[in-house]
């Protein structure tokens, strides 16, 4: 098979399945390899993939994200103007923090082993549009609130690494954040997550402007109260 778009690198049944599992016990160990995350993802995620997309064929918006197919990186984002936006706008959130983490646009590893270009396209979207669902859900970057995270994306995805992450996330926490997780966190992200709206559906860089709350509010998504 040739390469059907840039990056892209023809694999045979067998080897998927080899590299699915290989990829699945390595980051399983270590959730911080982020090269193995990635090829696990590619190589478990078609039919999610195929969920994935139907929900963005059946919207609107989400058709023209998959006719347009924007990226999130350097050159599409300009962090300038965004550190000049209101410190309530869903940019200067996100700006904010890329500051704070010391993370970039282009952190997110491109899409390799996906063996069709709009399947291929809609899994680049979810890891370059991840960092908008801390931000929308109100969750740190650290383990607990990447797992929360995780759970909403599983839910809202079918992703199996998505699921692999969620599961394995909470199992690798203290017992003190667990007992958080369990019973503070999930009881208000699973339901979120069932009933808000389809955060691939969200061409997020025309709503960088945008009060973040009121970006909350028309998706849904109601943050518990402190």
């Amino acid at each position: 098979m040739a390469a059907l778009y840039p990056n892209h690198i023809p694999i045979t049944k067998l080897s998927r399945i080899l590299l699915a599992g290989s990829s699945a016990v390595a980051a399983l160990r270590n959730p911080y390899r982020d090269d193995m995350v990635a090829v696990c993802s590619e190589t478990t995620a078609c039919n999610a993939l195929e969920h994935m997309r139907g929900r963005m064929l059946d919207d609107e918006t989400g058709r023209r994200i998959l006719n347009e197919q924007p990226r999130v990186n350097s050159s599409t984002v300009d962090l300038k103007l965004l550190r000049a936006l209101p410190e309530s706008t869903l940019g200067r959130q996100y700006v904010n923090m890329l500051n704070k983490y010391n993370i970039t646009p282009d952190s997110r590893r491109d899409v390799k082993f996906v063996d069709d270009p709009e399947l291929a396209f809609v899994l680049q979207r979810y890891r370059e549009t991840h960092d908008f669902n801390h931000l929308l859900l109100g969750q740190r970057t650290n383990l607990r609130g990447e797992v929360a995270v995780k759970w909403f994306e599983a839910i809202q995805t079918f992703l199996p690494m998505c699921w692999m992450a969620a599961v394995g996330g909470t199992t690798r926490l203290s017992r003190k954040r667990r007992l958080r997780l369990l019973q503070q966190d999930l009881p208000w992200i699973i339901p979120t997550a069932k009933s808000c709206q389809f955060f691939m559906n969200i061409y997020f860089e025309e709503r960088l402007d945008q009060d973040i709350d009121d970006l909350r509010d028309e998706m849904k998504i109601y943050l518990p109260h402190s």
